[in-house]
């Protein structure tokens, strides 16, 4: 059964509104959380695509590609 568009927005409203309750300290907090495990999938990511590199390649490629996303960033 598909979740219905009225089901859909009114879960984002409830997000949305508790999103603003938030404190910006724990804003802060799951900004973190959320950058953290973007890394995570990104490593993951790495690794499914050179499954021979170390642990230190694998930092490596994702720092390369987190200055990428940041110089991106900035000419948009």
């Amino acid at each position: 059964m598909e979740p219905t568009p009225e089901l859909i927005n009114a879960l984002y409203r409830e997000e949305v509104l508790a999103a603003r309750k938030q404190s910006p300290e724990q804003k802060l907090r799951l900004g973190g959380d959320l950058f953290d495990e973007m890394c995570e999938r990104m490593r993951a990511g790495i690794r499914f695509q050179i499954p021979d590199a170390d642990e230190n390649r694998v930092e490596q490629i994702l720092h390369e590609r987190l200055e990428l996303a940041r110089r991106l960033e900035q000419v948009s």
